[in-house]
């Protein structure tokens, strides 16, 4: 037995309140799920827009005479 049949034996036991209830959370965890794949894609769009022209740069903007204190 799948799980969305399992599921469904389990909400046909349940009255009408309830089974509107699990539809709302249902649905809160759909929505939950499609705005966690876009905060992924917004991040994947920030680190490339960072990452822009850094791999090809191969002098350091900063050496070792740029540091304030240096840490032994």
């Amino acid at each position: 037995m799948t799980t969305a049949e399992r599921i469904h034996e389990q909400i046909q036991r349940l009255p009408e309140p309830l089974q509107a209830e699990a539809l709302d959370f249902i649905q809160f965890l759909t929505q939950r799920q499609s705005v966690r794949k876009e905060d992924l894609d917004w991040s994947h769009l920030s680190l490339a827009t960072a990452m822009r022209d850094i791999e090809d740069n191969e002098n350091p903007i900063y050496n070792e005479s740029d540091l304030k204190e240096r840490w032994v």
